[in-house]
């Protein structure tokens, strides 16, 4: 069962991004801060939950929220400064669109950059361990597939609309058979295999 909170005393507000290790598209990060008694049976890290559970979830995330916020960084930010300041970055960004500010924050993942002076904590596979990161990943998850179908209408040859811009094969033969479009990201070597795949 996932945790409600880290500090009982602390006004947390999870964090987690999604699209980190994809060949194409911006990177998405969501901050959620959800009240004390915040519960839904099926939340769980985004990558455990189907995808029209994730849209269920992502309407009752915002519905019962006490503040939520999303943002992104675009492909052509992640080239110039990479996906890891990137990632960090889109979260800074969703975090100064929050309606209340935080007293703590729970980071999934293990390196952050200090965000406002806020206390920060560090969580590696947060999204599976407290309700406030996986809500996030469900929203970052959520806003980033459905930017993603968007560009599946413009560009259907790569399949974004089934592989979200992940490395998987089919996107892997589109790219030999057609080569990058303006919105794949040039820092990544997309004929490597060692890039994670998550759709």
């Amino acid at each position: 069962m996932l945790k409600a909170f880290r500090n009982r005393k602390n006004l947390e507000a999870g964090c987690d991004e999604a699209g980190r290790g994809c060949l194409a598209g911006p990177v998405f990060a969501a901050a959620v801060i959800l009240p004390r008694k915040f519960f839904h049976p099926l939340l769980n890290d985004s990558k455990q939950v189907k995808p029209e559970i994730r849209e269920e979830l992502k309407i009752y995330i915002q519905r019962h929220a006490i503040a939520y916020a999303v943002a992104s960084v675009d492909h052509e930010e992640i080239d110039r400064i990479n996906i890891l300041k990137a990632s960090i970055k889109a979260m800074h960004l969703a975090l100064d669109q929050l309606r209340e500010k935080p007293t703590a924050l729970l980071i999934d993942g293990n390196y952050f950059i200090s965000y406002a002076g806020i206390p920060h904590q560090c969580v590696i596979q947060g999204d599976g361990t407290y309700a406030s990161i996986a809500a996030a990943s469900i929203l970052a998850k959520t806003y980033r597939d459905a930017y993603m179908q968007q560009l599946h209408d413009q560009f259907p040859q790569y399949g974004w609309n089934s592989n979200k811009g992940y490395a998987t094969m089919q996107h892997r033969n589109a790219l030999e058979s057609f080569g990058p479009s303006p919105f794949h990201r040039k820092s990544f070597n997309w004929q490597t295999a060692q890039l994670e795949i998550e759709f």
